[in-house]
This record gives structure tokens, C-alpha cells and sequence, in this order.
């Protein structure tokens, strides 16, 4: 399973952060409380979606295209391109590989925001050995 996730860091305000959900015109993922962060404190709002085995997602582009026109309006908001990060978190069983379009790796750059990617081995996988 692949998860792809837009987080965008904000003042610790319930006001910035409802106000994100209107200007994209998406819902952020519900908080878990855990142990380290009991409550939300509202300063990271994260969009995600997933892509199961065998499916594609233009994450990149479907994240940018979200973005990109609200620009103005978010930073009215008080955010900026460097408060803005695309996660790619990817579960995999025997080797873990990617592969980035130039296109969508020049839209990045010139836009100024930052892919970050997580990869784990599959409990499952690491189990059956």
C-alpha cells in the first residue's frame, strides 16, 4: 500500500486550519490522539490519499493542481511554500523501488516545495522469511 500525504504547517489555530479545508476545498485525515499528542493542536493539516497494489496515482500532480491556484488565498493564511511538504510513504515486500517524472520533478522545483519519502518493509513480508 502506498500513501501519499500534503501537509501544510500552520499557526497552532483552529481558525488557519478549517480555513485550509475551505480554501482547497478537501477535508484534512481525522487526528489520532496517542500517547505523545493526546489532543490536536491544529498546526499541521494533512490531505491523504492511497493507492492500492496494481493502481496509479499522480500524487505529485493531483497534490500540485490543488495547490497551486490557492497560493494567494493561503498565504493570506499566513503559509508559505516552505510550510507546505508532499509525503510519499510506501510499504513494500522485497525491494523498494521509484521512479519520478522530470515534468513533475521540474513542477516542484519551480514552485519551491519538498518531496519527502518514507519507505518500510511489510511486517508480513519480514515475518515470512
Amino acid at each position: 500500500m502506498k500513501y501519499y500525504r500534503l501537509h501544510i504547517n500552520c499557526k497552532p489555530d483552529r481558525v488557519i486550519y478549517t480555513s485550509i479545508s475551505r480554501v482547497l476545498g478537501v477535508e484534512p485525515m481525522e487526528f489520532q490522539p496517542s500517547k505523545m499528542f493526546p489532543e490536536e493542536t491544529y498546526d499541521d493539516w494533512t490531505y491523504e490519499i492511497q493507492e492500492a497494489e496494481n493502481e496509479y496515482k499522480d500524487f505529485i500532480n493531483i497534490f500540485l493542481d490543488l495547490i497551486e491556484p490557492k497560493f494567494s488565498e493561503l498565504k493570506e493564511l499566513g503559509i508559505s511554500k516552505k510550510d507546505i511538504l508532499i509525503w510519499k510513504l510506501y510499504e513494500y515486500e522485497h525491494q523498494c523501488a521509484m521512479e519520478f517524472n522530470p515534468q513533475e520533478m521540474k513542477r516542484l522545483g519551480e514552485i519551491g516545495i519538498h518531496l519527502n519519502i518514507d519507505c518500510w518493509e511489510n511486517e508480513k513480508y519480514e515475518r515470512s522469511k
